[in-house]
């Protein structure tokens, strides 16, 4: 019986050419792991009008963790379109995968490492080297939506003052889409931030947030960091608006570590990230809970390069480095780290966005060479 049983979810699009490539390298690290195969993504919400089978939920609760590719999503109106004839007007509603994975297994924290690799032509900075930690299940992303808003939603919201100027505003020509927090998750994604700080001998932690305006989410969320920041005397904490961090980020991003901030925030200050190392060919994550974890890369499935492979694996490979890491197989992780580093400096082997004309698994097939 293998030591771990690790779902292998390609999903869409690229994804199944990075997951080809992540299997080079795992194959030639060769922890002790089953991998099973799991259904996800847009051709089974064609066809079934589910791009989340509860097969593959069933594959995910029996395993200690998922490898996870790419997804397409669209919003509901176009999925509706593609939806098999036959199950068109059933109420079948389609909704991000991931996003339900997410939430479905409480994969409250989202870590997302945007390093710089020494060589990188498309490095904003070479010595840029910041972790985003994003509240991952809550937030705008909760998906507590109206549209049209119904009579007893409106009514509710009425009772604030300052709802007064949409009363006359027709139900069908209101879209409400809820940001909601709560203690226990804002708590949560703040003390994993500062923990991974101590953990690394980081030396600071930035809650990025907005409550000046969204006075009473964010303001939770500033008022809980504050609380356990005390308890961390050894790490610098700062506050910023997530407008004017955009700026600092692109001005001086040399001056942060760790970033930690809600849902929607997240999502967006942590591509501004990326993007400063490379772009989404470098970018990886974690959806992290207590028990379980979901590995990604987080571009999308770029359906017009699907099975070309042309895209940059390397994003997918640091997830699989999040991964070992995770399962706590930290020397295997060490190695590829490396690997990926020694790949990247001699800048030999490369993808079209590099400048290269090598493809995904070549670059992948050099990248294991380097594992020792």
């Amino acid at each position: 019986m293998a030591k771990y049983k690790i779902a292998w979810l390609p999903g869409d699009g690229v994804g199944n050419d990075v997951m080809d490539a992540a299997k080079i390298v795992l194959d030639t690290i060769n922890i002790d792991a089953e991998y099973i195969p799991g259904d996800i993504g847009w051709e089974f919400w064609k066809k079934e009008g589910d791009p989340l089978p509860q097969r593959t939920i069933d594959i995910l609760k029996e395993s200690d963790c998922g490898l996870f590719g790419a997804i397409t999503s669209k919003p509901n109106q176009e999925a509706q379109k593609e939806l098999n004839p036959k199950l068109r007007n059933k109420e079948y509603v389609y909704s991000s995968p991931i996003v339900r994975l997410r939430q479905l297994f409480n994969l409250h924290t989202n870590l997302r490492p945007c390093k710089a690799y020494p060589g990188n032509p498309l490095n904003y900075r070479d010595d840029i080297d910041l972790v985003v930690f994003r509240e991952n299940t809550e937030g705008l992303y909760a998906g507590v939506e109206f549209s049209p808003l119904p009579k007893v939603v409106f009514d509710a919201l009425m009772t604030h003052k300052k709802m007064k100027k949409f009363e006359n505003v027709p139900l069908e020509d209101i879209a409400v889409s809820c940001r909601i927090f709560t203690r226990k998750a804002c708590q949560n994604i703040v003390r994993q931030a500062f923990e991974y700080a101590k953990e690394h001998n980081r030396k600071s932690v930035t809650l990025i947030e907005k409550p000046n305006v969204i006075r009473e989410t964010s303001g939770m969320m500033v008022q809980e960091a504050r609380k356990i920041a005390t308890n961390y005397p050894d790490i610098e904490f700062f506050e910023a608006n997530v407008d004017a961090m955009c700026m600092w980020l692109v001005k001086n991003p040399q001056d942060y570590d760790v970033l930690v901030s809600s849902n929607m925030f997240g999502d967006i200050i942590s591509d501004l990230c990326a993007q400063l190392v490379g772009g989404l060919g470098f970018a990886a994550s974690g959806n992290i809970g207590d028990k379980f974890a979901v590995f990604e890369p987080t571009h999308g499935s770029a359906p017009k390069y699907a099975g070309q492979y042309k895209v940059n694996p390397i994003a997918m490979i640091r997830s699989v480095k999040l991964m070992l890491d995770w399962l706590g197989e930290k020397k295997h992780a060490e190695n590829l780290e490396t690997a990926i580093a020694s790949i990247v400096s001699e800048g030999k082997v490369k993808t079209y966005d590099l400048g290269g004309s090598n493809t995904t698994l070549e670059v992948a097939e050099e990248i294991a060479k380097r594992i020792v």
